[in-house]
């Protein structure tokens, strides 16, 4: 058996019972960093073998792992901080699983997404998106797509790219409301409301997760010409075919239609 087992994102009481008595009943440990999960596993007195289990190497560990699982073995797996799987190394190992019909289960722990959405304040639906693709182009495609989303957004974002962050949101998405949720159940936890346009002013340490406002209706870009709006987009990035789409979309307005007005960029 398989088990996911949630851990601390911050104070190491997080921990259930149930998570400690599942890893001392466990063969060995999966986890991320082996000397980060050391100091959760020494907290709790849990002698287990730890081996490593990373976005660089799950591919090749699935054929040992998927092996023991077959041998009646029973493993935990576990990330740095948090539930495995949402944005950390798991998911693959868990569609291995379902392949060869073989059991997992999760055990319930911290999750900052959830933490940070509570705190924000937002009603339900929300869409959880994680880091953003690291390319320009991948970017700027997913947020448009996630552009007319009534539900709020939930981002995760590096200590070093908390306002490079704001103003890609800003520029796809347009100015809303945001919460900004630092080092969530640690000692500095700080919970800030502000805007994509004014950003974060606070301390650049930690773990950031967003919190944006969904789509209220209020485009801002349906004021400007339709060249104007195609302009908009082309200036972030998008290739005309994409931007004539997203023009139309937004104006529901017929494709050919912006597309005549786009001839006056190629005069």
């Amino acid at each position: 058996m398989l088990y996911i087992v949630g851990t601390p994102i911050g104070n190491l009481k997080e921990f259930s019972g149930y998570a400690v008595e599942i890893l001392n009943s466990c063969d060995y440990v999966l986890c991320e960093d082996t000397r980060t999960s050391l100091v959760l596993l020494n907290h709790y007195k849990i002698n287990k073998p730890l081996k490593s289990y990373h976005k660089f190497n799950e591919t090749k560990m699935l054929e040992g792992v998927i092996s023991d699982l077959k041998a009646d073995k029973n493993i935990a797996l576990i990330s740095d901080a948090g539930m495995p799987c949402v944005s950390d190394p798991g998911n693959i190992l868990v569609n291995e699983l379902i392949k060869n019909n073989l059991k997992y289960t999760v055990i319930s722990g911290p999750c900052a997404l959830i933490n940070a959405f509570i705190l924000s304040g937002f009603s339900a639906p929300f869409t959880f998106v994680g880091f953003l693709p690291e390319k320009q182009k991948e970017q700027i495609e997913l947020l448009t797509e996630l552009k007319g989303y009534k539900s709020a957004l939930i981002f995760y974002v590096s200590c070093h790219d908390v306002n490079k962050t704001c103003g890609y949101l800003l520029n796809v998405l347009g100015n809303r409301k945001v919460c900004i949720v630092r080092e969530i159940s640690k000692m500095f936890e700080e919970v800030n409301f502000s805007t994509l346009e004014k950003g974060y002013n606070g301390v650049n340490k930690g773990e950031f997760v967003f919190v944006v406002e969904g789509e209220t209706n209020n485009n801002e870009l349906l004021n400007l010409t339709t060249l104007e709006h195609l302009k908009h987009y082309l200036g972030l990035g998008m290739n005309l075919t994409d931007a004539i789409k997203q023009v139309a979309k937004e104006r529901k307005v017929p494709k050919n239609e912006v597309y005549k007005i786009a001839l006056e960029l190629k005069k």
